[in-house]
């Protein structure tokens, strides 16, 4: 890895808790046996790619949910599944993100949607008192708000773009290798950082 004066953070599994058969269990106690099929880490069918891309509305979202599971689930418990997978934040790894701002120009970029991004800022100020995660970068990217998400290589150079970084002096870290392979083929360095291994422990 050479140098870098940026840094590109992933989210979930970086700084927020996440755990998948978490969701996964919950919609099949609801009578959704099929979500791995709609949803995992690694894949994403077109009804999910759209909601993290902004292209349809949590409303639309619940709606076209219902169609493609077959089921007549309410808004409110096709919300509370899918925002089952979001854990908390570590203290310790807020308070490495701190310190590293200091010496990197750091952002965030993340696959999400606002049903997620409203439910993480909640539990972030009820764990830490604090008003907003974003406030620890330069710039926090969500994909529903760029239109843009990983792994394809376009979200990152548009990123780059916006803020007049250079790829080969910036570094991405993310737990997902199709997103890792994605910033690669940007020119992007890169680190998969997977369990147990954390942020704190990366030397930065």
């Amino acid at each position: 890895m050479g140098n870098f004066k940026n840094i590109i953070f992933d989210l979930g599994g970086i700084f927020i808790d996440i755990d998948y058969p978490k969701t996964e269990k919950a919609f099949i106690s609801l009578g959704v046996p099929n979500f791995a099929e709609l949803y995992t880490q690694h894949h994403a069918n077109p009804l999910f790619e759209d909601l993290e891309t902004g292209r349809i509305s949590p409303e639309e979202f619940y709606h076209e949910f219902r169609q493609a599971s077959n089921t007549a689930l309410t808004n409110e418990q096709i919300r509370d599944s899918w925002n089952a997978l979001l854990g908390g934040f570590a203290p310790e790894k807020l308070e490495w993100l701190e310190q590293i701002k200091s010496k990197y120009n750091i952002y965030l970029f993340s696959n999400t949607n606002l049903i997620h991004y409203n439910c993480f800022q909640q539990i972030f100020r009820e764990t830490t008192h604090c008003k907003n995660f974003d406030d620890f970068f330069i710039h926090a990217y969500y994909s529903h708000d760029i239109g843009l998400r990983k792994p394809y290589p376009e979200s990152f150079t548009k990123i780059l773009e916006t803020e007049k970084l250079e790829a080969a002096e910036t570094l991405f870290i993310d737990d997902t290798p199709k997103n890792i392979e994605g910033a690669k083929a940007a020119g992007l360095q890169t680190i998969l950082l997977t369990p147990p291994n954390s942020v704190v422990d990366l030397g930065l």
